[in-house]
């Protein structure tokens, strides 16, 4: 007798527990968005306490990706010198063949021969590096390296090209010349840095 009122004094206490329990529950769920006695807001990606300073935001298991500002792709600087330094070497024995010593030349020459390089080199490079300084510079340091002009002169040459026919032309047919040799490997007669020269210079 005395077993079975044990027995059911400890399923009532159990049962109070039970009730005890689901009722804490209810309770903390519902203090939750106030807890500590602070609201917490958004602010971009911070929490911001209502009552102090910006909370960091606390960090996840699994973070999130950082969204990085688009960077444009360096120009292959060493593939564009390799294809200028080629294709310039090509054109001085072409113009050398055909009696016209670019090294001796006259400076005016030389200034042509720069002008053609740099068409040269706009169509060797990314539409988004072409006309840009160290493309300038590229193109100055071969010239001077193939023809002997001083560096200097060379990219006067190659920034006032709007200012003189005889540079835009070159300019043109280096352009279009090296856009051919680019995929045939070969640069027509009309479009070659020996036919530029000779059609604009009294040589």
């Amino acid at each position: 007798m005395m077993v079975n009122g044990l027995i059911l004094f400890i399923q009532v206490g159990l049962l109070a527990l039970l009730v005890l329990l689901a009722i804490r529950m209810i309770t903390l769920v519902r203090s939750e968005p106030l807890a500590a006695g602070h609201q917490k807001i958004w602010s971009g990606s911070h929490l911001v306490d209502a009552h102090h300073s910006e909370l960091p935001l606390s960090t996840s298991e699994w973070p999130v990706a950082e969204r990085k500002p688009v960077v444009e792709a360096a120009p292959d600087r060493a593939g564009l010198i390799t294809r200028l330094h080629i294709l310039a070497g090509l054109q001085e024995r072409d113009c050398r063949v055909n009696g016209l010593e670019l090294a001796t030349a006259p400076e005016a020459v030389k200034a042509y021969a720069a002008a053609w390089l740099y068409g040269a080199g706009c169509a060797l490079s990314d539409k988004n590096t072409r006309h840009s300084a160290a493309l300038i510079g590229i193109v100055a340091q071969i010239a001077s390296r193939k023809t002997g002009i001083r560096q200097p002169e060379a990219v006067q040459a190659i920034t006032t090209l709007t200012a003189s026919t005889v540079y835009l032309a070159c300019f043109r047919a280096g352009l279009e010349g090296a856009e051919f040799w680019r995929y045939n490997h070969y640069v027509p007669p009309t479009s070659s840095l020996y036919e530029a020269i000779t059609a604009n210079a009294f040589i």
